[in-house]
């Protein structure tokens, strides 16, 4: 496994996204453990866009315009959805643990990174670069460095939102300043949103 591998996805992966800001979002807004359940879940959406491409689906997305407008305006739909329920939620900082609430951050992490066709163009486009095309164990080179680059993306993840969290105790006596917060993170899914779109 090459070091320009490792470092291109470690960049790749810690440049603020759509995944990360979910991760903080959470994280801040409920605690480390939801922070960690949201970076679970991204990484969850990554997985599919691997699969497609060592199937050869991402083929098949990459060379239809049809299709992969559909996934990236899906995708920005979803990010808008988001960004509406943050901009709109008043309630106070919370530690409640549901499975409702589980369930939505989950689904949140998965839905967003599923819907990022950027994730498609990624693992299309930069991971064959570093499987030979005449190599006999391709699948599983591609396998591996799928793994690798899933792993590097829950690590990330779930950093940013330990590190949200962190600073969580001082916002809980804050509501202006938690309506700030949530403020900045649906005005920066609604900027992911209009970045994706004009993509």
């Amino acid at each position: 496994m090459s070091v320009t591998f490792l470092l291109t996805s470690f960049v790749i992966v810690a440049t603020p996204g759509t995944g990360a800001l979910l991760s903080i979002a959470a994280g801040l807004n409920r605690g480390m453990r939801y922070g960690v359940l949201a970076a679970f879940g991204s990484t969850l959406g990554v997985l599919p866009h691997a699969i497609a491409a060592i199937g050869g689906l991402a083929a098949v997305l990459a060379a239809s315009p049809v299709a992969f407008a559909i996934l990236k305006y899906a995708g920005v739909a979803y990010l808008l959805y988001l960004a509406w329920g943050m901009w709109r939620d008043t309630s106070p900082l919370t530690a409640e643990q549901s499975p409702a609430s589980v369930r939505k951050v989950l689904r949140d992490g998965v839905v967003l990174n599923l819907l990022n066709p950027k994730l498609t163009a990624f693992f299309f486009a930069f991971l064959p670069q570093f499987v030979p095309a005449d190599s006999p164990g391709a699948v599983g080179e591609m396998v591996l460095l799928s793994a690798v680059f899933s792993v590097m993306t829950f690590v990330v993840f779930a950093a940013y939102a330990v590190a949200a969290a962190s600073v969580r105790s001082r916002l809980l006596d804050r509501p202006g300043a938690v309506r700030g917060a949530r403020r900045v993170f649906a005005l920066s899914f609604v900027a992911l949103s209009v970045r994706l779109a004009t993509a």
